[in-house]
């Protein structure tokens, strides 16, 4: 079966000369229908472009940045894809949080591949984020996977964190909003890691280390192995800041290791789609400097 064949288009909008649309395909990773959405430039319509994962964060779908971010204009600028795919794993047979709470399970995959039950069968959304969702995107769509670059907020700006620390050779720049920094150190990061990977927050478990941006940027920056391009902007009026991000914690951990790490507080900012909307042009020029280089 051809790749074309494998996705079913939900729907197609102009946008500043460019496309907005929307499939659903099978996930052989995931083991179930998943939907991504995809921004191409009118360039795309002569040659390869490079291109941005966003990871969206607790809650969303991949239709939020795409309907509140306002990228689409200036990705059309810099002649840039987006691909935005979905937070988790979806369906009717797919396990979510027993209490229906909006930080674990459907909406929370946190970007991680669960290795406990019963999430181990769908809950991979580190696998399908870095290999399975670019080789299909790679293969239906005009874009170069040679200039890839990754960003995103909140639970969202962690994946795109900790993947791209990990795979440093895949992309080209990273940026996140809000993220959080150090789930090892947070209730949402502590409930979704207790459950996907099993132990507990003071077990010292590699397994969750390998998923804490603070712990990567100490083990990058003390061999200056892995530093690459990272831009973080996080308003200081985000009422998740001190309890749930720990952006602190991080500014002091690229500091005492040497990681040159671009991290700006926003006066006056929330945790909102508001604040995205406000930056994301410096987001997406700070990107295009580092593809198109």
């Amino acid at each position: 079966m051809s790749i074309k064949h494998m996705l079913e288009k939900i729907n197609e909008v102009l946008c500043f000369g460019g496309k907005q649309l929307r499939y659903k395909h099978q996930s052989e990773v995931l083991s179930c229908e998943m939907h991504f959405s995809i921004f191409l430039p009118a360039e795309a319509t002569i040659t390869a472009v490079p291109v941005v994962y966003w990871l969206s964060g607790l809650t969303c779908n991949d239709e939020n940045f795409v309907t509140k971010a306002g990228a689409q204009r200036f990705a059309a600028e810099y002649g840039i894809a987006i691909v935005c795919p979905d937070t988790s794993p979806r369906g009717v047979d797919i396990p979510d949080d027993p209490d229906g709470a909006y930080d674990f399970g459907l909406g929370a995959g946190f970007y991680v591949n669960a290795t406990e039950n019963p999430w181990a069968t769908h809950y991979r959304m580190y696998d399908y984020v870095l290999d399975e969702l670019p080789g299909l995107i790679n293969k239906a769509f005009p874009v170069d996977n040679d200039r890839m670059s990754i960003s995103g907020h909140s639970m969202g700006g962690h994946g795109a964190l900790t993947i791209a620390l990990k795979n440093t050779h895949r992309y080209k720049s990273v940026s996140a909003f809000a993220p959080i920094c150090s789930p090892i150190n947070c209730p949402w990061g502590q409930k979704a890691l207790t459950h996907y990977l099993g132990g507990t927050p003071n077990s010292n478990n590699e397994n969750w280390l390998d998923h804490d941006t603070v712990m990567l940027v100490q083990r990058a920056g003390l061999s200056l192995e892995n530093v690459m391009p990272v831009l973080v902007d996080q308003g200081d009026a985000d009422n998740f800041l001190a309890e749930q991000l720990n952006t602190q914690l991080l500014i002091d951990t690229a500091k005492e290791v040497g990681f040159p790490m671009q991290i700006r507080f926003q006066a006056g900012y929330d945790h909102s789609y508001f604040f995205i909307a406000t930056f994301i042009d410096q987001h997406i020029k700070f990107h295009a400097q580092h593809l198109h280089n």
